[in-house]
């Protein structure tokens, strides 16, 4: 029985009390610091994870799948515009943007690989995609090589030219295109994990924050108790401080928890997704681009290539019911309802999901500049199609080409700077929840804790050492 002689109350005379609930208070205190600083200083790595590493790395290989579409493009216009004269300017200006296309895919295909390092799927998608651009880059030069030497009429490649197209283009959406794309589903797949795991850990977290901190004030009030009853204290002041300390660090726990919670959905739901669904609106509406000169470049295929660009337009902004002879239409009237009603969203698609997600202030404004150009875009379309129909080849390929305003070109220039307007509006907005929740939680935050909870371990022993002393 002399083992359980702790359990009687003779056993606990007041120093053995004393140091007891010190002993369970410092423990407390330090339990209650380590819950809070493990909660929060997991939160800050998720954050940071979804905004500095997995986030940027979709918006990378986003930018490479429109990089390569808009490549693409401008192959396909250079087999259009044979020797024809009346193109020199233009082609000179396609050459230009095809090189520059190229030196913007090689460098986000180097940043994509050096973010893929430690994955070894996409370690595997990258190496296919630098295998494979070697190689289509080579078939379009002998496409462009052939096309000059068979000096053929504008809109009617040579055979020989429109084949190496053939195996450049095929080879950009059998092999480069998949590949890229499973490098930004993994990725968009990972921060979905992180961003499930981090709310669920918040979730708990707040509540270990709590549990713990209300732990540490109760053992402190306790201890303050028996030093009052039992030394007919009326209060003791280092005790009481550190009770203050240990009230104030759970209140700025909890609320640092909360703000991180907040930053964090901003960054994901609110910011991220409207970043990735804008991102891959940009990637297929240079796609569909794409598709609108190969209609034009490649006749054999023109069906095709047809189906091919009214496939992505309703990846776009999706109209149910809708064919490429009535889409214009319906967009227009849902599209008008959505002026005269923001909250009117009838059509689906990419553009759909982001004027769904309005959040930010100048998201809106932006977003209807994307509306307005992609139908400005899609009647452009209609008329190359209308003009090829009726034998106008060349108007075509010059309608389809053409940098003036009001040329279908110069219009999806107005789109692709419509898509990076809005797409800005999210991604400073992302940067600045990031920003917010390592500016709550960055090494000042953490010294300043460590030092109130330096101070409330000191002043818990503080005050309890004079009383201790009229024992000795």
């Amino acid at each position: 029985m002399a083992s359980y002689r702790w359990l009687h109350r003779s056993w606990w005379h007041t120093p053995r009390l004393v140091r007891g609930l010190t002993g369970v208070c410092l423990a407390a205190l330090l339990i209650a610091a380590t819950a809070g600083a493990t909660v929060l200083g997991g939160v800050r790595e998720g954050t940071d994870t979804i905004g500095q590493r997995a986030a940027p790395q979709v918006v990378r290989s986003a930018d490479l799948y429109f990089a390569l579409n808009d490549m693409d493009a401008q192959a396909a216009n250079l087999l259009l515009f044979g020797a024809d004269p009346d193109f020199a300017a233009v082609r000179e200006q396609t050459l230009d943007t095809y090189e520059r296309g190229r030196v913007r895919a090689d460098a986000d295909l180097q940043r994509v690989a050096e973010a893929a390092v430690g994955d070894p799927a996409g370690q595997r998608a990258v190496q296919t995609v630098i295998g494979e651009l070697g190689r289509y880059e080579g078939r379009v030069a002998r496409a462009q090589l052939l096309e000059e030497q068979a000096e053929a009429p504008a809109g009617k490649p040579s055979a020989e030219a429109l084949a190496a197209y053939r195996e450049a283009t095929d080879l950009l959406r059998q092999r480069l295109l998949p590949a890229v794309d499973e490098v930004t589903t993994a990725n968009s797949a990972a921060v979905e994990r992180i961003y499930g795991a981090q709310r669920g850990d918040l979730g708990s977290g707040r509540w270990w924050i709590l549990l713990t901190g209300l732990l540490a004030l109760v053992a402190l009030g306790v201890l303050q108790r028996v030093l009052a009853v039992r030394f007919r204290r009326l209060a003791n002041v280092p005790l009481a401080v550190a009770t203050l300390l240990a009230g104030a660090g759970l209140v700025t726990a909890l609320t640092l928890a909360s703000r991180a919670e907040h930053q964090l959905v901003v960054a994901k739901s609110n910011a991220y997704d409207s970043v990735i669904a804008l991102g891959r609106a940009r990637a297929v509406a240079y796609d569909l681009n794409a598709d609108e000169s190969r209609y034009l470049t490649d006749p054999a295929r023109a069906a095709a290539y047809e189906q091919s660009f009214f496939d992505k337009t309703r990846s776009f902004a999706r109209v149910d019911g809708a064919t490429l002879g009535s889409y214009n239409n319906g967009l227009a009237a849902l599209a008008d309802r959505h002026r005269a009603d923001h909250a009117a969203v009838g059509f689906g698609g990419f553009l759909g999901d982001e004027l769904r997600n309005i959040t930010f202030p100048g998201e809106q404004e932006a977003a209807e500049r994307v509306l307005s150009a992609f139908q400005a875009y899609q009647r452009d379309d209609r008329k190359i199609r209308e003009l090829n129909a009726q034998g106008r080849l060349k108007e075509a390929v010059a309608f389809n080409t053409g940098l003036a305003a009001g040329q279908s070109n110069a219009d999806f220039g107005l789109l692709a700077t419509a898509l990076d307007d809005v797409q800005a509006v999210n991604q400073d907005a992302m940067d600045r929840a990031v920003a917010a929740t390592d500016g709550d939680l960055d090494a000042t935050t953490a010294a300043v804790g460590g030092a109130l909870l330096a101070a409330a371990l000191a002043l818990a022993v503080l005050g309890v050492r004079p009383r201790l002393r009229e024992f000795a």
